[in-house]
């Protein structure tokens, strides 16, 4: 019997957001030659919106890497093609009139296929079943070794990867894929690095630490949770630094020149005394309802931003140019401004308004740590209402915050700090913190805008009024 080729099969670099044209390419997962299932991930790319994963649609031994790691790809245009079956060889598939023989199931490939696959949506993550790996059969070189044409990454902190390079056998270190990619940005050899996370794995402060041992402490004590941005290697006089605007950092800064000579921008500000608001801070830490959950003054700062935005429900709306409308929510989708290694992004708690303290909590503990992670998906990121930055975290006092596309206000905390303050008839040292409320004048007039702000500070300054207003 003559043997029938599998058909090579491709894999187009698909839309992961709404819209988008284009994405980079971070990180390959997988080398020519490696054995696929449907729903596996097979690279990390970057979208304007976010970073996220690519699961694989069908089964096969992959073919062809179309292109390398940091290129810029045209959404529809094929970033992989995948051949043959399961265990069986790319040339012997192609061959025309071959002798079939026997098929033979490889034992350890059957058994490491999963018993069952969910639904994957692209873009949108991947059960956790479907990002389980095949062994390779070969160890896949270095990419300053690898064959011309083909790249290679290692998967990301799973397991330390041995590869032969020049005759020998080296280990890769463990590190999440934005911690490479911030290492390759520096120049800093991950081999070289001392790691301080769990099981040995690398974090970005291990890789901060390595470029500049001494002022790693300085930066940290201002903001302990900011990453510094990427950092290209200087022009070659080393009087300039030129940086590729693309991806997030590019479709922001559209955004926030469209949103600025868009919508007519008012900001208004107060300075607040926080001091309850601190000292309720304090007793949450050690309440059993949040064991567990991370109580800070950004959580009853949304929790006093909702509670305004229920006394005045106009602010929430949106300007619906195309039909001269104003479009009222009665939902709000309570965005969190965060500065990331690919630049600012605004993920949203969805239905923040339903939620009881603690589940605000919980939501805005899951917020930071996904997009410290760099795996902010872009259904994450659309759909919000209003937004907080918070640029306390800086040591700023406070700011004139720019709206974010599509919505009615934004309201900018500053730094908390001890100063002197008039309580009761008296000097005295209070927590105070200036805040600045920006919305779109279009919709919000100065009366209500007030409004909104005074009723914030009110709660600060207050909190049971949480209980009596809300």
């Amino acid at each position: 019997m003559t043997d029938i080729a599998s058909p090579v099969r491709e894999f187009k670099m698909p839309d992961v957001g709404e819209g988008l044209t284009e994405a980079e390419i971070l990180k390959w997962y997988v080398a020519p030659g490696d054995t696929v299932t449907d729903g596996q991930v097979v690279c990390e790319v970057e979208t304007a919106k976010a970073a996220v994963e690519l699961p694989i649609p069908f089964d096969g031994v992959v073919r062809e890497l179309r292109f390398p790691e940091g290129t810029t790809v045209d959404v529809g245009q094929v970033i992989i093609t995948v051949g043959g079956a399961p265990g069986s060889e790319p040339e012997q598939a192609a061959a025309p009139q071959q002798t079939e023989q026997p098929a033979v199931p490889e034992p350890a490939q059957e058994e490491a296929k999963p018993a069952a696959r969910q639904p994957v949506l692209v873009g949108y993550g991947v059960s956790e079943a479907s990002t389980k790996r095949r062994a390779r059969k070969s160890a896949a070189p270095e990419p300053d070794a690898a064959p011309e044409g083909t790249y290679y990454a290692p998967p990301a902190a799973e397991a330390p990867v041995t590869a032969p390079v020049n005759g020998h056998t080296v280990s890769r270190p463990l590190a999440k894929p934005p911690v490479r990619k911030l290492a390759k940005d520096l120049g800093i050899d991950l081999t070289t690095v001392t790691p301080s996370g769990p099981d040995g794995i690398i974090t970005r402060e291990d890789v901060h630490a390595a470029v500049a041992p001494a002022a790693q402490e300085p930066a940290q004590a201002v903001a302990p949770e900011q990453v510094a941005v990427e950092a290209p290697a200087p022009s070659s006089d080393a009087r300039e630094t030129r940086i590729p605007v693309k991806g997030v950092r590019k479709v922001t800064a559209q955004a926030m020149v469209d949103s600025a000579f868009t919508a007519p921008h008012v900001t208004e500000f107060i300075t607040v005394d926080v001091t309850r608001t601190m000292k309720l801070v304090a007793e949450l830490k050690t309440d059993r309802a949040f064991e567990g959950l991370r109580a800070n003054p950004l959580l009853l700062i949304a929790k006093a931003l909702l509670v305004a935005i229920k006394r005045n429900p106009e602010v929430n709306s949106a300007w619906d140019e195309a039909n001269q409308e104003i479009v009222q929510k009665h939902y709000v989708n309570l965005g969190i401004a965060a500065a990331t290694p690919r630049g600012l992004l605004v993920p949203n708690i969805k239905d923040a308004h339903a939620k009881t303290l603690p589940e605000l909590a919980a939501a805005l503990g899951e917020l930071v740590s996904t997009a410290r992670d760099g795996k902010t998906s872009p259904a994450a990121m659309q759909g919000g209402t209003v937004t907080i930055t918070n640029v306390g975290v800086f040591g700023v006092d406070t700011g004139t915050p720019i709206l974010n596309p599509g919505e009615s206000a934004i309201l900018a905390v500053g730094a908390i700090k001890l100063q002197p303050w008039v309580h009761k008839g008296k000097v005295k040292p209070r927590h105070v913190t200036t805040l600045a409320l920006s919305f779109d004048h279009r919709l919000v007039d100065g009366e209500l805008g007030s409004k909104v702000l005074a009723d914030v500070a009110a709660i600060l300054e207050q909190p049971k009024r949480l209980i009596t207003w809300a």
